[in-house]
């Protein structure tokens, strides 16, 4: 089912207070088990610099499967953004009010039925999100990045088996496993801004 606008800004709410707590003082906010947030979901959490002229991503990390319930998988998505994306340092509270918070809720990722040749033809940009995994590797792209990053269904293929560590052209081998997902994507417009529905194009 999808989210409503309300449980969406729950969502980021939830995200955006375990980021404060969790920076500020270590603290660990208590999930909401009631509702949605009871379901079993996929989710990511994404902090994104506002700043002009930075570089935007700050952190980004989630649950690809729908393996914990939506509250719970929040606020460990949110922790380890803000402190274990190896890509970046820990978050620091002197950057909390210069960061929006994005959740991304998503569907059950589902292999494509496609030949490797034909994969593009099924890959919607701005729509799905892509899983490539190989070798006990596996690399996952929302599909906002698509979109933010102007990419084609190859190149959008590629930039996934590359963050598996594979090879760039993985997708064309038959013994490649390629996901596709949705998302549902709610974002704030500034740091502890308002929170709407966001749509990545395509």
């Amino acid at each position: 089912m999808p989210l409503s606008l309300e449980e969406g800004r729950a969502a980021v709410a939830l995200a955006r207070g375990t980021l404060d707590s969790h920076v500020s003082s270590k603290r660990t906010p208590r999930p909401p088990t009631e509702g949605v947030f009871s379901e079993l979901r996929g989710v990511f959490v994404t902090i994104n610099r506002a700043v002009p002229g930075v570089e935007r991503l700050r952190g980004c990390i989630g649950f690809p499967y729908p393996v914990r319930p939506l509250g719970e998988a929040l606020v460990e998505a949110t922790i380890a953004a803000s402190s274990q994306d190896p890509r970046f340092p820990p978050v620091a509270r002197s950057e909390l009010d210069s960061v929006v918070v994005e959740v991304s809720v998503l569907t059950k990722p589902a292999a494509i039925d496609s030949s490797p040749k034909d994969l593009p033809k099924h890959v919607r940009i701005g729509v799905d999100g892509l899983i490539v995994s190989r070798f006990g590797l596996s690399g996952l792209l929302l599909p906002q990045v698509a979109t933010e990053f102007g990419m084609d269904q190859v190149e959008f293929l590629s930039q996934a088996c590359m963050k598996a560590g594979l090879p760039p052209d993985s997708w064309l081998d038959k013994e490649t496993r390629v996901q596709a997902f949705q998302a549902e994507i709610f974002a704030e417009e500034s740091p502890r801004g308002p929170v709407d529905r966001q749509s990545t194009g395509g």
